[in-house]
């Protein structure tokens, strides 16, 4: 849930527009390969999602300060949309999203603490003279 809260946070500072941003088109793409989306699926699919997404930044916002709540209210929406996905895809893939979600966002956050370490060189230390 840590690491959620944190894609979240990294999240709301990449996305353009209250439809998600570039974040959410990106994690979009790499779901929709992951899944082996088919054509159609993937119409059907794409608008399930973004609502997931965007009801769960909600759901992030809403109880940012109150920790136990908000992983309720996190599982509550994952549940819920379980019940939407597997409308579309078959069970396996629909229990798959969040695996895949959860992949991703550790991926970026990896990309991010890469770029923030070439950004930000370690100080250098100067050799100790005895």
């Amino acid at each position: 849930m840590s690491l959620s809260t944190a894609f979240t946070g990294f999240a709301q500072a990449d996305t353009d527009d209250d439809n998600g941003g570039r974040l959410h088109e990106r994690m979009w793409e790499y779901i929709q390969k992951r899944l082996n989306l088919t054509k159609g699926e993937s119409e059907r699919f794409s608008p399930v999602f973004m609502r997931y997404l965007l009801e769960l930044r909600r759901t992030h916002r809403e109880y940012k300060t109150d920790a136990p709540m908000r992983q309720l209210k996190i599982a509550e929406v994952r549940v819920r949309f379980r019940t939407e996905f597997r409308q579309i895809l078959d069970e396996q893939r629909a229990n798959r999203v969040y695996e895949i979600q959860r992949e991703f966002e550790i991926k970026v956050i990896d990309e991010y603490n890469k770029r923030k370490r070439e950004i930000r060189p370690r100080p250098r230390t100067r050799a100790l003279v005895i």
